[in-house]
């Protein structure tokens, strides 16, 4: 097993814990996304405990806000949420609430959870910057679901006119959303040409193979005069097989029994 394998396991488990614990929470589009997350802080971006106060490093948002059981996972596994602390996740007075809060986690940079505001925090991030002449770069995590918002689609549009080849968007292209498959609620599809057609570079990778992920990043990193989406194709639920392709475990939590099936089928605690 490699290292970016390891910790993309004990995000995995870790997320199953922490929805287990809370008996609440969204582990489906956690574990579809635990590999983008994995590759994105242990491989791509450039963020550590010691730079993470600074102006001068690479940010993040998670724009899709409702998955945190797999964000507060990452952030654990990079060092910056004691393990302990995951256990407290939604509980009262607890920093690791439902949706992140970046006045309670250094390592958050932007508040996030009503759905399509986190691609526009992040644009506003690009320009500013661009501003500064701050050449560390912008990357966000949006869903696909989460792509039915408008605003998703304005932010898109200012980031193409401004041709901002210092945001990277990464698409969780996993099909399902809470009442089901994406093509049956609204229909967001097809991708590539959207995000084309608003002045994107679009990148498809696979989102569970991490070589994949790096080429995507580095083409990215190559392209300039605009921005790049990477579309990654997920599986919704990765690596849970009860839990894989079922829309239902979008914001369910497992029993006793399925929460002892998944941590055994991912290698025990």
């Amino acid at each position: 097993m490699t290292e970016l394998e390891q910790h993309a396991l004990n995000i995995r488990k870790n997320i199953l814990t922490m929805v287990y614990t809370a008996q609440s929470g969204h582990p489906g589009g956690s574990l579809s996304a635990a590999d983008i997350l994995t590759s994105l802080y242990f491989e791509e971006m450039d963020i550590n405990k010691d730079n993470v106060a600074s102006r001068d490093r690479d940010r993040f948002v998670l724009s899709k806000g409702h998955i945190t059981p797999g964000y507060y996972a990452t952030l654990c596994e990079k060092g910056f949420i004691p393990k302990e602390e995951l256990k407290t996740f939604r509980q009262l007075h607890s920093p690791l609430q439902g949706h992140p809060n970046m006045n309670y986690i250094e390592a958050v940079d932007m508040s996030t959870g009503s759905l399509g505001q986190g691609i526009s925090a992040a644009v506003g991030m690009a320009l500013a910057n661009r501003l500064d002449k701050n050449d560390h770069r912008i990357y966000f995590l949006l869903g696909d679901g989460e792509s039915e918002e408008g605003e998703v689609w304005e932010a898109c549009m200012a980031a193409g006119h401004y041709k901002l080849d210092n945001l990277c968007g990464i698409l969780d292209y996993n099909h399902l959303q809470i009442d089901g498959n994406i093509a049956d609620v609204v229909g967001p599809e097809p991708f590539p040409e959207k995000f084309e057609a608003f002045g994107w570079h679009v990148v498809e990778v696979d989102g569970h193979d991490f070589e994949s992920l790096a080429k995507g990043f580095e083409e990215a990193r190559n392209t300039k005069g605009q921005p790049t989406m990477i579309i990654a194709h997920t599986i919704k639920g990765k690596g849970v097989s009860f839990m894989e392709n079922n829309y239902k475990w979008h914001g369910s939590a497992p029993n006793q029994e399925q929460y002892e099936a998944a941590m055994k089928e991912l290698g025990g605690e």
